[in-house]
């Protein structure tokens, strides 16, 4: 006998779903106006009882807290209830990266008009990929780009676009750097017809303090991670160049085919800016595209008193830029410029139900033939209101404050006997630094135990990190609410923490 298929389901009571949705009725209206009044009670209670960085709790009662509160049920619940219930383990528990004493990583601070924007980009929903998703959407981004191509100083052939951050931008500096070689090299099109034979040959060439990315990036396109060939840096971190020629004099002995130079502005640990301009002029020499990492540094672009430090970088063939740290945005934003727009052609792939061809004859935009995402958010928003409501010259003097408070904690620190600072004269707002008392001689188990003790404690949100296989604590000074004081408070507190350690026998 045929098995009988289910019938489906008749339902009698149709749901009406107005309050739902944010849409033209009085209904979702009244709704949204609830709900967001509702989220923002809640944030404005948790972030007025945020008197430290963080509470405090160990990762293992986090994961705990966390499990216990994965029941679902199938009717819901009211948006206040759920709030209350994620109050403590959730919202509580988070990293308050606005706290003046939470300085660990590249975690700025968002500014209150990036979050009002992120709202925005929320209820309106654009998809950046073709302009029937995103009609004004489309050429807010286009204007800004060509805006902040200006600010880079960079030619009016250039152009840009949106992305999730430096990662996905540094992917596609070193994926355009190598289509364009393999076309010149090789008269290969690696869109249509792959990596050419002898494609193992390709080299790209950085810093040995350069971004893990640039390795993921030549893993990712196939090149493997021994493409990549780093480059020893001097006593500044910044790459040498005169390793960076004996490097290219060796690949070419080697037969080997450097397409790509990749300098950084602003290093993760030292905020070390490469000579860019110096090696603009050696990539010219040996037609090598240059591609600057300046996803840290390039918010120079906006100060009064540092702008300078970015002489070269308009030499780059294209660039990386993070709005989600020196620009105060709220996570995800970054952008992508290239010098010469028509690079962007090996991004480009036409869909009929997208970005049909027909649509460029007609001088339609669509933002997916230059871009390696298809859905993606209306980022281009917050630095639009930001630069509108707060202003190129306040912007400015956040970022200078940050680099005056790096060089006065460089200073104070240095100025204290049981401590080794390793950048002396940071070059942005990084500070590296280790405790050494004299009892103890294994400085770098009893700076990671610092770190982590300073963290459960609540005291502070310090970073870690390696140089020269020793362990190093490190202040990332983003929030220009920092005050002299607070550096104050937080080394006199680890000298605590680390007598502590010390005196009940930390060895």
């Amino acid at each position: 006998m045929p098995t009988q298929l289910n019938q489906p389901t008749i339902i009698s009571n149709i749901e009406h779903y107005d309050d739902s949705f944010l849409h033209h009725g009085k209904e979702g209206l009244d709704a949204f106006q609830l709900q967001m009044q509702q989220v923002s009670t809640k944030l404005q209670q948790v972030f007025a009882s945020a008197d430290q960085p963080f509470v405090g709790k160990s990762h293992q009662t986090i994961r705990k807290e966390i499990e216990q509160m994965m029941d679902f049920s199938m009717n819901g619940s009211p948006l206040e209830s759920v709030l209350d219930e994620i109050e403590d383990p959730i919202l509580k528990n988070g990293i308050f990266v606005s706290h003046e004493k939470s300085m660990a990583h590249l975690h700025c601070p968002p500014l209150l008009p990036g979050i009002a924007a992120d709202t925005i980009i929320s209820a309106l929903n654009q998809s950046m990929d073709s302009w029937d998703q995103s009609p004004a959407a489309t050429y807010v981004e286009a204007e800004l780009v060509h805006r902040l191509k200006e600010m880079a100083c960079y030619p009016k052939e250039a152009d840009g676009v949106f992305t999730t951050g430096g990662t996905q931008s540094n992917y596609m500096g070193i994926l355009l750097a190598r289509d364009a070689f393999c076309a010149e090299y090789w008269g290969v099109n690696v869109q249509q017809q792959g990596l050419p034979e002898g494609f193992q040959r390709l080299r790209i060439l950085c810093s040995e303090e350069a971004h893990f990315t640039v390795k993921q990036a030549a893993s990712q396109l196939g090149l493997g991670e021994r493409a990549v060939v780093t480059v020893a840096s001097d006593e500044k971190h910044q790459i040498s160049l005169t390793r960076l020629e004996e490097a290219l004099a060796r690949l070419e002995k080697e037969n080997a085919l450097p397409f790509a130079i990749v300098g950084t502005c602003g290093t993760t640990d030292f905020g070390s800016i490469d000579p860019m301009a110096e090696l603009a002029e050696t990539a010219r020499k040996h037609k090598i595209w240059l591609h600057i990492d300046a996803a840290f540094g390039g918010g120079l672009m906006l100060s009064h008193n540092h702008f300078q430090k970015l002489n070269g970088l308009n030499q780059a063939d294209s660039m990386t830029i993070d709005f989600h740290k020196m620009f105060y945005q709220p996570i995800s934003c970054g952008v992508f410029l290239v010098k010469d727009q028509t690079n962007f052609a090996s991004l480009c792939h036409h869909a009929d139900y997208l970005n049909p061809l027909k649509d460029d004859e007609e001088g339609i935009l669509n933002l997916v033939n230059k871009s390696v995402q298809t859905t993606r958010r209306f980022d281009a928003l917050k630095v639009y209101i930001t630069l509108k409501t707060i202003g190129s010259r306040r912007l400015g003097n956040m970022i200078d404050s940050t680099l005056e408070m790096a060089k006065y904690a460089a200073d104070y620190i240095a100025g204290k006997n049981e401590f080794e600072v390793e950048n002396r004269d940071p070059e942005l707002n990084t500070v590296v630094f280790q405790y050494q008392p004299s009892e103890s001689r294994d400085y770098s188990s009893l700076n990671r135990r610092i770190q982590q003790e300073m963290l459960q404690q609540g005291k502070a949100v310090l970073a870690k990190t390696t140089i020269n296989e020793k362990t190093f604590l490190k202040f990332t000074l983003l929030n220009p609410r920092t005050r002299r004081e607070d550096i104050e408070t937080v080394v006199g507190e680890i000298e605590k923490v680390g007598n502590t350690l010390v005196n009940g026998g930390f060895k």
